[in-house]
């Protein structure tokens, strides 16, 4: 039987593990082991230390990490978005994917959300092209808004696309 998942709140001397477990999981040939690869959509990096130390300062914002045995498995962003959660930096070490590693992330990220922040509503954006992964949300109770979002093609701390056709769509759910 495997040792309990533990969660906790990353700090500024988790930055360049997490920055790695979140390109393994969606970027290059490493991020293929896995099914939330955006390999064939984006080049490039997925988060850059910038941005990840930024979250990890900001108010009402806990980057979640996810870790078994003291190995970072997985890891979450959950913020206070002017009183509405926001659900990102949603990443699994791609080896591990399909297990409820991902699960159990989200849950504990919306529990945040609920019961310590006492918000309504979780929302997120995902590349609207990504029909698996809006599905896997969907089944989790998350509800497409119809409400779209340009992608950041000029700014290259986002990746570079591969295509032409990315935006992203809003989905939230009822907390």
């Amino acid at each position: 039987m495997p040792l309990p998942l533990i969660f906790r709140a990353a700090t500024l001397d988790d930055r360049d593990a997490l920055i790695a477990l979140v390109t393994s999981a969606y970027r290059g040939e490493a991020s293929r082991a896995g099914w939330t690869t955006e390999a064939d959509l984006l080049d490039g990096p997925r988060i850059v230390p910038e941005v990840l130390e930024h979250e990890l300062r900001r108010l009402r914002s806990i980057v979640l990490i996810a870790e078994r045995e003291g190995t970072m498995l997985g890891c979450a962003q959950v913020c206070d978005d002017a009183g509405i959660g926001h659900f990102g930096m949603f990443a699994v070490d791609p080896t591990r994917q399909g297990g409820g590693l991902g699960d159990a992330l989200l849950r504990e990220c919306e529990r945040i959300a609920r019961e310590d922040w006492r918000l309504p509503v979780m929302r997120m954006t995902v590349i609207d092209v990504r029909d698996e992964l809006i599905a896997w949300y969907e089944r989790r109770g998350y509800r497409r808004t119809g409400v779209k979002k340009p992608f950041p093609y000029a700014d290259a701390r986002f990746g570079a696309p591969k295509r032409d056709d990315l935006r992203f769509e809003v989905l939230e759910k009822p907390l």
